[in-house]
């Protein structure tokens, strides 16, 4: 019955060859043009693809009815522009991704992905995906029904994102999850839920990124139940996280709904992070906040409270000045009031540590050398625990004195991908 199948199949690849313009095998390179039957061409390549080989898009759009995947490892896809090549999944009826890759060594390249059903470019399980000067994009604007991330790296390792632009995810624009060894860089994220989250994840370099226009422009969140957990090792560097200002548009249900209009940062539940030279400005609500996970959970191995999260050198300008009006957004402006300080600590603990110990000095925040606008808080203490537990005796500390120190920096990030540095991949 194999057999049968894949003679009905090559049978319907040489009907396409005779009906479509054909696809070019030229040594190490496939030409697959846009035109009519893309679908079945472009899939087809990515079948027949051999390590090694480019696949090469046309300018023009490719009209798609279906998911693409690949898993032939050390393969290229390459467009002409990621303005100029484009993936349109508008018509698209089956298929949870618009890409999906699950091999590894894949570097993709110059050519956009609109419109998909679900997620834009998805990578699973991998070990080695570039994605450099890439588009990804929800063409009819902020809509619950956009799929939920634009670029989406998980459970991976040595992940390399260059030059990207996301535009218009119902949860994050660029999100890796679950992974280890990571660059996002040079890239911009508007009009997504959360523009840019690292989620449960080690080994982390983000820097020279723009986030703007976004409900939320930067996370790095470390959720339980999950099979990687304790995120950890996480920069954040010249980046810009500005005007984040749009209203929250994710699914009921999804845990970047609770992320508040107007919201520069959120560092939830990880380890060792750093956050340095960044500039942030004109967000509604606030420009950063650090936070523990306080929902309920079952996971016996999970820690929900930040560790040796250290802040120093970013530049800060006036945010905090027209809080969401949702739950997060109101306890924000009701704790520590408006303008909101730059930074923002929960206060949250175990009870036990809130109550009698404190956190560990080896722990704490790390705050220093950060420029802020005049007549506002650098730093606050919400004491979000005695505002629910007792409002009556709730009283936020704006006393940043505690945290006026530092932790060593964290080592720069290596991401290797076919035997070389990522960053030799861009050209």
């Amino acid at each position: 019955m194999k057999n049968y199948n894949i003679i009905n199949m090559l049978i319907g690849f040489v009907v396409v060859a005779f009906l479509t313009p054909a696809i070019a095998f030229a040594d190490d390179i496939i030409q697959v043009p846009a035109g009519s039957n893309a679908q079945e061409r472009l899939q087809e390549a990515l079948i027949l693809a051999e390590p090694g080989q480019t696949i090469q898009l046309s300018e023009g759009v490719y009209s798609l009815t279906d998911g693409l995947s690949l898993d032939v490892q050390d393969v290229t896809v390459r467009g002409m522009g990621m303005d100029k090549s484009v993936l349109s999944f508008k018509n698209q009826e089956g298929g949870s991704e618009g890409l999906l890759i699950t091999s590894d060594g894949v570097v993709l390249k110059d050519f956009a992905v609109e419109d998909s059903k679900g997620d834009a470019i998805k990578a699973k399980g991998v070990d080695g995906i570039a994605m450099i000067r890439v588009r990804t994009e929800w063409t009819g604007g902020p809509k619950a029904t956009n799929g939920a991330y634009g670029l989406y790296p998980v459970q991976s390792k040595n992940v390399y994102i260059d030059g990207a632009v996301a535009i218009g995810a119902s949860d994050a624009g660029i999100y890796v999850g679950q992974s280890d060894k990571i660059i996002v860089r040079n890239s911009r994220g508007e009009f997504n839920v959360a523009g840019l989250e690292i989620e449960n994840s080690y080994n982390a370099d983000v820097f020279d990124n723009v986030m703007t226009n976004n409900t939320g422009g930067l996370l790095v969140f470390d959720l339980p139940n999950l099979p990687q957990q304790g995120g950890h090792n996480v920069r954040f560097f010249r980046n810009k996280s500005y005007g984040n200002n749009t209203d929250n548009f994710a699914p009921e249900g999804n845990i970047v709904g609770i992320v508040p209009r107007g919201t520069g940062m959120i560092v939830m539940a990880n380890e060792n992070v750093e956050i340095f030279e960044n500039e942030f400005s004109d967000n509604d609500t606030m420009n950063i906040v650090v936070a523990s996970y306080v929902d309920d959970f079952d996971d016996e191995h999970y820690q929900p409270t930040p560790r040796k999260i250290h802040i120093h050198h970013n530049k800060f300008g006036k945010s905090g000045m027209k809080h969401d009006t949702g739950e997060f957004g109101t306890i924000v402006k009701e704790t520590v009031g408006a303008p909101s300080p730059d930074i923002i600590w929960d206060g949250v603990l175990p009870i036990v540590d809130y109550l009698f110990f404190g956190q560990d000095e080896d722990d704490q925040l790390a705050i220093h050398d950060n420029e802020h606008s005049d007549g506002v808080r650098p730093y606050g203490n919400a004491n979000m625990i005695m505002h629910v537990l007792a409002p009556f005796l709730h009283s936020p500390d704006f006393d940043a004195s505690a945290y006026q120190k530092s932790y060593p920096s964290l080592p720069p990030v290596t991401v290797t991908i076919r035997g070389k540095p990522a960053e030799s991949l861009v050209q």
